[in-house]
């Protein structure tokens, strides 16, 4: 069964280009494309795709941020990847509280948000890595500054282990295979370090493992 993809971008170039560049791949299928936040959401909430590939910014329309933040409350089983142009922290931070499950630049290889729109389908983050970078620069300033301390203690060796293979992009039972656990342990394990930490989507424990440095690069 195909990825079913709806497009958000105000550019009618940009919405050609990404349609034709999804249709290619056997797996996914765009279903709809949309010119601003507004149309996006109503789209959205008639055609039920799995991934909105959603920009940021959409004049003289609603933003994607707000129409990403509005989409997530009334259809949160529905995953939202930001498409943007700006590679800059305040977006990214506004990008993971408005909800979206990942963050992509629009000057990023092609595969890349190929890459970018299976992983988030799969109910998986993904944030490019100059965008992850960047949390973590922010993180150690902060730490820097005597802040942010605390809260990872409570966390176990093995919920250690699991957020950062959650943060990398690993599904529950990549993890399970990995580490020779049961997916219900992991989902127990899961549960346990949103409690521990006090978040509530996979976003956020994405952004907080990278700011606690549990994130590699090649």
């Amino acid at each position: 069964m195909s990825i079913r993809v709806l497009i958000a971008d105000d550019h009618a170039v940009v919405r050609s280009g990404l349609s034709m560049l999804i249709n290619a791949q056997s797996d996914l299928e765009v279903v709809g494309t949309a010119a601003d936040g507004k149309e996006a959401f109503d789209k959205a909430l008639v055609l039920r795709p799995d991934v909105v590939v959603m920009d940021i910014s959409m004049p003289p329309g609603e933003s994607g941020l707000s129409a990403t933040a509005r989409l997530k409350e009334a259809a949160p089983e529905i995953n939202i990847l930001i498409l943007t142009m700006h590679d800059d922290e305040e977006y990214l931070f506004r990008v993971l509280q408005a909800g979206a499950s990942g963050y992509i630049l629009k000057t990023a290889p092609e595969i890349d948000l190929i890459t970018a729109i299976r992983q988030v389908c799969q109910g998986a983050a993904y944030l490019y890595p100059s965008a992850t970078k960047s949390l973590i620069q922010e993180f150690l300033q902060r730490v820097q500054r005597g802040e942010d301390q605390g809260k990872f203690d409570v966390l176990t060796d093995r919920e250690r282990e699991i957020l950062a293979l959650i943060a990398k992009g690993y599904a529950n039972k990549e993890i399970a295979e990995q580490l020779v656990l049961s997916v219900k342990t992991v989902e127990t394990h899961k549960t346990k370090i949103m409690e521990k930490l006090h978040l509530k989507t996979r976003p956020e424990l994405v952004r907080y493992a990278a700011k606690k440095g549990l994130l590699e690069f090649e």
